[in-house]
């Protein structure tokens, strides 16, 4: 089982060199980030873009890109098709965005044609090494959907769990976070997260895998609150994934947990056929580094 973020990077080292194509690799701190997972032998690149701009950002950042395959194109929706093509036919195993508007990425990964659509929802995983909790935390969904319905959650669970496992985590712990731990018919957090612990219950997301809700954050990271609050609960102090039920409360978790508590991080998008690495330009060198190692080691778990 992955522990840390260092073991991720171990893991993903140690294991099959991953094909990975980079959408608009004219992006110095991707570029840069994708050298460095090369030079590990964590992937083998593809860059497409403007190649002129990739070999200018190389050159002047001292990256060598000499044994790279590039592919010149300039317009960003082709570069998006182009790339989303490689991986659809079977010529890449994940995908990364590079200096490319996210929406126009994703357009093209759910193009019904050439894209990587799957029956189920593309949503974004964060995963969080915090340094007063004793193992990885699982974010879901902080980046993607807004504000999910029932049946969205059922899904963007079921990707957080394909993580866990790729992840090697035997019994994956769902939290379904809400603001407080009982159900109340006019909070409908409350009402969903009830819904999805019994269906997992009934063996929905399969063996390994207990989703308890709703639960307050609280409960869900301490078990010295839920002993204070004499909340009986087999996840409570050891949960792995927090499921929020808006994309306010995903946010402001992540970025509480980056920016006041130093949580090193990765992060992907899963529903689709296969990983994108999608990062944000604020997100930390180590933090695209860390999101490509995960592409890579769920990609490889495929």
């Amino acid at each position: 089982m992955i522990k840390s973020v260092k073991d991720l990077l171990l893991v993903a080292k140690q294991g099959k060199t991953m094909k990975l194509v980079v959408a608009a690799a004219q992006d110095e701190d991707v570029l840069g980030a994708v050298c460095k997972a090369a030079e590990e032998s964590i992937i083998s690149p593809i860059l497409v873009g403007n190649e002129a701009e990739i070999k200018k950002i190389a050159s002047e950042h001292q990256l060598d890109i000499s044994g790279y395959e590039i592919i010149q194109v300039e317009d960003l929706a082709e570069t998006a098709k182009v790339s989303v093509k490689l991986v659809s036919d079977g010529k890449a195993d994940f995908l990364m965005k590079g200096l490319i508007d996210t929406a126009i990425l994703l357009k093209a990964v759910l193009d019904k044609e050439i894209g990587l659509r799957t029956d189920s929802l593309l949503s974004h995983v964060m995963i969080y090494e915090v340094p007063h909790y004793h193992k990885l935390i699982f974010l879901t969904d902080g980046g993607m959907n807004i504000e999910p319905s029932f049946d969205e959650k059922v899904k963007i669970t079921q990707n957080a769990v394909d993580v866990c496992k790729a992840m090697g985590i035997d019994t994956v712990k769902v939290a379904g976070i809400a603001a407080k731990e009982k159900v109340n018919e006019k909070m409908q957090a409350t009402v969903d997260a009830r819904k999805l612990q019994e269906l997992s219950q009934e063996g929905y997301f399969g063996e390994g895998v207990v989703v308890e809700g709703p639960l307050a954050l609280d409960l869900a990271v301490s078990k010295e609150a839920a002993e204070t609050k004499n909340f009986k609960s087999q996840i409570a102090g050891d949960t792995d994934v927090l499921l929020v039920p808006t994309i306010e409360v995903g946010n402001g978790i992540g970025k509480t947990l980056t920016y006041l508590a130093g949580a090193d991080s990765a992060g992907i998008i899963m529903g689709a056929k296969v990983p994108v690495v999608l990062v944000s330009r604020a997100d930390s060198y180590d933090a695209k580094l860390n999101s490509i190692a995960l592409g890579s080691v769920i990609a490889s778990n495929k």
